[in-house]
């Protein structure tokens, strides 16, 4: 009659255990990945948060500049006319036709000013819904980071104790940090205490 070897039941336990090993490792290894895809997302978002501001910022400065100048375009045109009111009858035609001349200029600059501020304006409203998109984007990142480095722990701590629960709450975290972080990047909907 042939032998028939019996397993071992502490090496059946001892597979069973690196076998459960191996797969969570492989999971920690998934998760790390996907917290490096969060973290670039979550630093992008930052990163164009503050390059949109702080482009916003300089068109409004140069917006308020152009405003500025067509003001003093236009109180330069009203002074020359309120002069022409109190003091045509009296003037010289030559000194006319150079009063004359300066209204027209300083209208025609306050027209300029006004239509060049107008641009200005639409590209620092541009920015600043940029500015303001990339500022909603960047609490998912946070919030889905901090989801996958719960999730990496709670799995390295299955790993450790063997035990499946733990590894099923590090399954559970990590859904919910890649879920976060794809509404980062494509903003499916707004959790209203994010902002």
């Amino acid at each position: 009659m042939a032998e028939v070897e019996v397993p071992n039941i502490d090496e059946l336990k001892e597979d069973r255990a690196n076998s459960f090993t191996k797969r969570v490792a492989l999971c920690t290894a998934l998760y790390a990945v996907m917290l490096a895809i969060c973290s670039l997302g979550g630093n992008h978002a930052t990163k164009e948060m503050m390059l949109a501001q702080q482009q916003a910022s300089n068109q409004w400065a140069f917006y308020q500049s152009k405003n500025m100048r067509e003001n003093l375009y236009r109180m330069e045109k009203d002074r020359i006319e309120t002069q022409l009111l109190e003091r045509k009858e009296t003037m010289k035609p030559e000194i006319l036709k150079h009063y004359l001349a300066m209204q027209k200029k300083a209208a025609d600059e306050e027209m300029r000013y006004g239509a060049e501020k107008k641009e200005i304006e639409q590209e620092a409203r541009k920015l600043s819904i940029e500015r303001d998109t990339n500022q909603a984007k960047d609490p998912y990142f946070d919030y889905g980071e901090v989801m996958l480095q719960i999730a990496i722990v709670t799995s390295s701590i299955s790993i450790i104790s063997l035990s499946r629960p733990v590894f099923c709450f590090s399954i559970v975290a990590a859904m919910m940090g890649v879920f976060l972080t794809l509404n980062g990047y494509l903003m499916f909907f707004r959790i209203p205490f994010f902002h």
